[in-house]
């Protein structure tokens, strides 16, 4: 079968942020990335400034106005600081382009090449949900740090005391948060203008509590290279995570992004040690035997994931280990997690509870449960 909409894998995650210089600074020490590269005034950026931050494949794109007036700035002051576009590498940007207009998605910038003397670069945007676009880029004909127009950066901190030198090595997917009865519309989006398939669905008791529920629905590429779950509030006794995301963020948006970590244990510690907030998990989740059964044997002792506040799942593929950080901004929306898999292709089903009542008790605690 013929891919209509091939794809190499995500290509970078930009977000939109008030300050930029700070914004990679603490990216730099607490997700032990490295700057690579740099946009601004010095180099005939007028209006904006943008630090490119990466950790293995995981490629971050920091982007801040520096002027009054412009989009940027009034993204920032209407959403906080977010994600604004989920770039994806593909092979062939203009027949991706038009393969994706042609079915029904909204073209925002056609198809273009930039170049300098270390090559070219052929992008492409089209809307998905909210603000958030997906730019599509083809770099494979470029030499240089990220794209015509940066310059290479020096690291801001040195790269953290761990094998390789990174605490993570991967984007391993990126959720998005939608409004009530949208989502299975954005599913249909993606089968639609892409080609993605829908991997995988949670509904009813699977992702409720005893105050709030929610729906999701995660859609893949064939190669399971990009995976973007898809959330919706659901009907509920209290507002959900969803809802406190839609009130703040002002409407749909990307809630969280997971990491793909080989030592999901020296992670959490080192970016614990550098400041970086992850939710809690009660005692009773990892006393309880009925989970010690389920998982069967994993490759740390479950004290050690006590210790640390790590959850475990298991499936028919195998197992897998995460955490979540609380909200990385003043706004509670975007949040990390961080996933380490050993043969799972899942998202940690069995900890759902757990998961969104640790997240309830935040919400409590800011007065918007």
């Amino acid at each position: 079968m013929t891919d209509v909409f091939p794809v190499n894998g995500m290509d970078a995650v930009v977000f939109a942020v008030g300050n930029a210089k700070q914004a990679a600074h603490y990216y730099s020490t607490a997700f032990g990335m490295r700057l690579v590269a740099y946009r601004g005034p010095e180099n005939g950026s007028r209006d904006e400034v943008a630090y490119v931050l990466t950790s293995g494949s995981a490629r971050f794109e920091l982007r801040s106005s520096i002027r009054p007036g412009t989009d940027l700035a009034r993204h920032v002051a209407e959403h906080g600081d977010g994600v604004i576009d989920l770039a994806i590498d593909v092979p062939d940007v203009e027949s991706a382009y038009a393969h994706a207009v042609r079915h029904g998605a909204r073209g925002l910038v056609e198809p273009y090449t930039v170049e300098d003397e270390r090559g070219k670069v052929t992008l492409a945007a089209i809307a998905a949900y909210g603000e958030t676009r997906h730019t599509l880029v083809d770099r494979s004909n470029y030499g240089g740090v990220y794209l015509p127009g940066y310059e290479a950066a020096e690291p801001l901190v040195a790269a953290p005391a761990v094998r390789n030198g990174r605490l993570f090595q991967a984007v391993d997917h990126c959720v998005g948060n939608v409004e009530l009865g949208k989502m299975d519309e954005w599913v249909e989006f993606y089968r639609r203008v892409m080609g993605f398939t829908n991997m995988a669905e949670f509904v009813g008791d699977d992702i409720a509590t005893e105050y709030s529920a929610l729906m999701s629905k995660v859609v893949a590429d064939g190669t399971r290279k990009v995976k973007f779950p898809l959330n919706e509030p659901a009907v509920s006794r209290k507002k959900s995570q969803i809802d406190e995301y839609l009130e703040f963020y002002g409407g749909p948006g990307v809630q969280h992004i997971a990491l793909a970590t080989n030592d999901i244990l020296t992670t959490v510690d080192h970016m614990r040690a550098a400041g970086v907030q992850f939710l809690d998990t009660p005692d009773s989740y990892y006393d309880d035997p009925e989970l010690r059964e389920r998982i069967g044997q994993v490759r740390a002792p479950i004290e050690e994931l006590k210790k640390r506040r790590i959850l475990v799942d298991r499936d028919e593929d195998g197992y897998l280990l995460q955490i979540f950080t609380k909200p990385v901004q003043d706004r509670p929306t975007v949040f990390f997690e961080l996933i380490e898999r050993h043969g799972s292709l899942g998202f940690g089903k069995g900890n759902f509870k757990a998961l969104f009542e640790a997240i309830e008790r935040e919400q409590d605690r800011r007065g918007n449960l």
